[in-house]
């Protein structure tokens, strides 16, 4: 851990806003962006998806890239240190990057100073297939003003342009509360390491009044956006085994039933296939008046963009394929405050070319269950392994498994606190500044599990929930970009709360 140097009283008078964008417009074409190629290069898959982390130390090395480039930025009053945690059983936890920068203001004498939790992660979602041929998850290109790879919007360019956000508010002497940095290598996978960092760090988070998490997206390009709302998610396995071993399809079919049949029955308890809605009742949940309020005004903001943005393949009349409706205030309300059913990886099919006539002893399905904000998901994945377990057709040997760390079945969506005004009339003010346009409110359709640890914590902390993950920016899939002219303005826009702090 590096030594504070000695803070010099803020500047007097205003923050010089063209000035503070400056600053940070210099600090991401000289500083944060060969860092960010050099860090799209390390494949630092999330635990999940890379049970050997250790032994492959990728993990390893973008927290020490990470923490040698903060180190190295020179910030007044920085303490940082790398944590690293074992478990119970002594298994090692995913490093976590933890960092302080002191206040510049001065505090009333026995005051506690209020603290900024800055939140982001390091870990990567795996490779996926399609991407274009010249692109590549651990590749990075930069084309039109975007930075392709894995990883660089989701979302690891959050530690960097924290640092650059302070830096900016330093160069010029402007006054910023305390301030700390909880990088974490575990959030792809559930962000099951954390609780153990939050308790290990309690004594010295200190009085959290603001968080803000870099780690969420933005319905355009054109302003600032603030989430308002994140879903729920369960995760799992279903699986249906029928024979012990696959049989020729013509001397058995009509006498074995299909395992995917069965499968596709269990489904049908779940989900209305001809329109997507889910069944059960307890998967959904009243939608509160001022999102709902929100989501109108949203609507108006992005109008077709709500479900013109996605990649839709060509479809049968040589047009584009078609949603699953047409009116972007349903749009919004599908994939932020209803649930859905997806699935996302199959076991016992062979590749088509592959496939001979055979009768398969099993198949299985990896759910993804997204929930509204206010359904608890452990609850839910606990009734939904009940729903597609019961009374098995065929009397077929049928398991959901769900996914989780350390017994953590699901993650709980999360429904943003009231804004108060000065956290409000802030953010207004840097859209405006560095948009150009107002802000904008959105839920969104994915899952930061982290922002319910952080409520609980922090009951009284308000939050800033943001992140560059806007249209086509395709974070999990193929061809993921950073939108570099919004991840600047971005930068600014925090550093500029920030200093609004009260």
């Amino acid at each position: 851990m590096n030594a504070p140097e000695r803070l010099p009283l803020p500047a007097p008078g205003g923050l010089d806003v063209q000035a503070l964008s400056r600053h940070v417009d210099a600090s991401w074409s000289a500083a944060l962006l060969p860092e960010l190629i050099d860090y799209i290069e390390v494949p630092a898959k999330s635990p999940m998806f890379d049970p050997d982390w250790v032994a492959h130390g990728h993990l390893e090395r973008v927290v020490q890239r990470a923490a040698a480039w903060v180190e190295s930025r020179h910030v007044r009053g920085l303490r940082l240190e790398i944590l690293r945690l074992t478990d119970a059983a002594g298994q090692p936890r995913t490093p976590l990057l933890y960092f302080e920068i002191d206040a510049t203001r001065p505090e009333p004498d026995g005051a506690r100073a209020p603290t900024v939790l800055i939140y982001g992660h390091l870990d990567k979602q795996p490779e996926f297939n399609g991407w274009r041929s010249d692109l590549g998850p651990w590749t990075p290109k930069i084309e039109d003003g975007k930075l392709y790879g894995r990883g660089g919007a989701d979302d690891g360019y959050a530690v960097y342009a924290a640092i650059a956000a302070v830096q900016a508010l330093q160069a010029q002497g402007a006054a910023h509360p305390r301030i700390v940095g909880l990088i974490e290598t575990c959030e792809e996978s559930g962000s099951g390491d954390l609780p153990a960092y939050l308790d290990a760090l309690s004594s010295r988070l200190g009085q959290v009044s603001l968080v803000i998490c870099l780690d969420s997206g933005a319905g355009n390009y054109d302003q600032l956006w603030l989430t308002t709302s994140l879903r729920g998610n369960v995760t799992g396995a279903l699986r249906v085994d029928i024979l012990d071993e696959g049989v020729h399809s013509g001397d058995a079919s009509g006498v074995v039933p299909s395992s995917f049949r069965i499968l596709r029955h269990l489904l049908d308890r779940l989900e209305d296939s001809a329109s997507g809605r889910l069944l059960p009742p307890h998967l959904h949940c009243e939608i509160p008046a001022d999102r709902l309020a929100q989501v109108q005004a949203t609507a108006a903001i992005l109008g077709e963009a709500a479900w013109r943005s996605q990649p839709w393949a060509c479809g049968a009349d040589g047009g584009p394929t078609l949603p699953t409706t047409t009116d972007p205030v349903e749009a919004l309300l599908n994939r932020t405050w209803r649930p859905t059913l997806s699935v996302t990886g199959a076991e016992g099919l062979p590749p088509i070319g592959q496939a001979g006539n055979v009768l398969r002893p099993h198949t299985a399905f990896k759910l993804s269950l997204r929930l509204p904000p206010l359904v608890d998901a452990p609850q839910a994945a606990l009734e939904l392994k009940a729903l597609l377990e019961a009374d098995a057709p065929y009397n077929a040997r049928v398991t959901f498994v769900p996914d989780g760390r350390a017994g953590a079945e699901g993650a709980t969506g999360w429904n943003a606190p009231a804004l108060s005004p000065w956290l409000e009339a802030a953010m207004q003010a840097a859209s405006q500044d560095h948009f150009g346009a107002p802000l904008g409110y959105i839920g969104q359709g994915g899952t930061i599990p982290l922002m319910n640890l952080l409520q609980q914590g922090f009951p009284a902390a308000q939050m800033m929930v943001c992140g560059v993950l806007g249209p086509k920016s395709n974070a999990h899939g193929p061809n993921e970009f950073l939108h570099l002219d919004y991840a600047r303005r971005l930068t600014a826009a925090v550093a500029q709360v920030m200093a609004s702090h009260p």
